[in-house]
C-alpha cells in the first residue's frame, strides 16, 4: 500500500509512534481529525476539509499548531510525491501530548497520513435502522470530527451487521433520523432530494452540501428538513454520501428492496463530474486547483 507520513515537520514512508498512556490522546480521546480525499489525481474540497479541522480541534479545546492553509500546503506536498493515477485517503490530525485533565495543559500536536485507498463501488448495501443514537449537542463535542464519537458509530455499524445489513441508521436524541453510522444519509421521493437538515447533533457533510448544490444546480429540488424513520419506509431511494465512497446507492431498507434510482444516478455523475472539471481546469497541480 502506497502512503506518506508527515510528523514534526519530516515525512516518512512508515506510521510514525505518535502516543503513550499519559497522553490525554491515548486516555481521554482528545483527537480530531479529518478525512478528504484524491481521487485520479484530483482532491475536492480540499481546503475545505483542512479548514474544519482546525475548527473541529478549537471545539475540544485545543488550538491547531499551524494554520488551516499550511494543512492544506502538507496535504499537497504528500499527495505530490505519489503516483497521481491512484486513490487515497487524506487524514490530518491533532491530538494532545500529555496534559493533566485539560488539553491546554498539555502539547498540542499535528500529524497527517495520505494512503492508498481505491474507491469503493457505486453499491454500499442493505440498511437498517439501529438501537444507537447521536449524543445531544450538550451531551459530546458533537461540533466537531473527534474521534471520541466513533466508538458510538461502530456500535451502530456492529448491530446492523450482526442482522446481516451493511449499513446502520442512527436518529438523534429525538428520535428523528440523523445520519448512517458512517456517513450522511439521504432519500428521494416524488422527484425530491430529501436528507437530515444540520442540528447539531451529526456533522453537516462537506460532501452532502457538495452534493447538494450540484443537484440543485441541475434542477433537481433538495429539501433539508426532520426526516421520520417512517419516511425511510416510503422512500422511493436511499442513498448515502460521504468521504470514503462519495456517493453510493442503498439496495435495501429493512426487508424491501431498493433499486438504484434516477435521483442517485444523477447525484452521482455530477460527483464525478465536478471531479472532472476540477482536474481539467487545473493548470500544474490538480491538488492545488480543486478546492472552488
Amino acid at each position: 500500500m502506497e502512503g506518506v507520513y508527515c510528523y514534526e515537520g519530516e515525512w516518512r514512508n512508515e506510521q510514525p509512534l505518535l502516543s503513550g498512556p499519559l497522553d490525554l490522546a491515548f486516555w481521554s480521546g482528545n483527537t480530531v481529525f479529518d478525512g478528504a480525499r484524491a481521487i485520479a489525481g484530483c482532491a475536492p474540497d480540499l481546503d475545505r476539509h483542512c479548514a474544519r479541522l482546525v475548527k473541529s480541534a478549537a471545539a475540544i479545546g485545543m488550538t491547531c499548531p499551524i494554520s488551516a492553509e499550511e494543512v492544506h500546503r502538507l496535504c499537497v506536498e504528500g499527495l505530490e510525491m505519489l503516483p497521481a493515477d491512484r486513490d487515497y485517503y487524506i487524514r490530518p490530525m491533532v491530538f494532545c501530548s500529555g496534559g493533566s485533565i485539560l488539553p491546554e495543559t498539555g502539547d498540542i500536536r499535528f500529524t497527517l497520513a495520505i494512503f492508498e485507498a481505491p474507491m469503493p463501488g457505486e453499491n454500499a448495501g442493505k440498511a437498517t435502522m439501529t438501537a444507537i443514537r447521536r449524543p445531544a449537542p450538550d451531551q459530546a463535542p458533537t461540533d466537531a470530527k473527534a474521534g471520541c464519537l466513533y466508538p458510538n458509530s461502530q456500535r451502530a455499524r456492529r448491530e446492523a451487521m450482526a442482522r446481516g445489513f451493511n449499513l446502520g441508521v442512527v436518529c438523534d436524541h429525538e428520535g428523528n433520523v440523523a445520519e448512517f453510522s458512517h456517513a450522511n444519509l439521504w432519500l428521494a421521493k416524488d422527484g425530491v432530494a430529501i436528507t437530515p437538515k444540520a442540528n447539531g447533533t451529526f456533522l453537516d457533510g462537506i460532501t452532502k452540501n457538495r452534493v447538494a448544490g450540484l443537484l440543485e444546480g441541475a434542477g433537481i429540488k433538495v429539501v433539508q428538513r426532520t426526516v421520520l424513520p417512517a419516511d425511510l419506509d416510503e422512500a422511493d431511494e436511499i442513498f448515502t454520501t460521504g468521504n470514503m465512497g462519495k456517493v453510493q446507492t442503498v439496495t435495501g431498507w429493512e426487508g424491501r428492496e431498493l433499486q438504484p434510482g434516477p435521483i442517485f444516478r444523477t447525484a452521482r455523475e455530477l460527483y464525478a463530474a465536478h471531479i472532472e472539471a476540477s482536474r481539467v481546469q487545473s493548470a500544474g497541480s490538480a491538488y492545488r486547483k480543486a478546492v472552488a
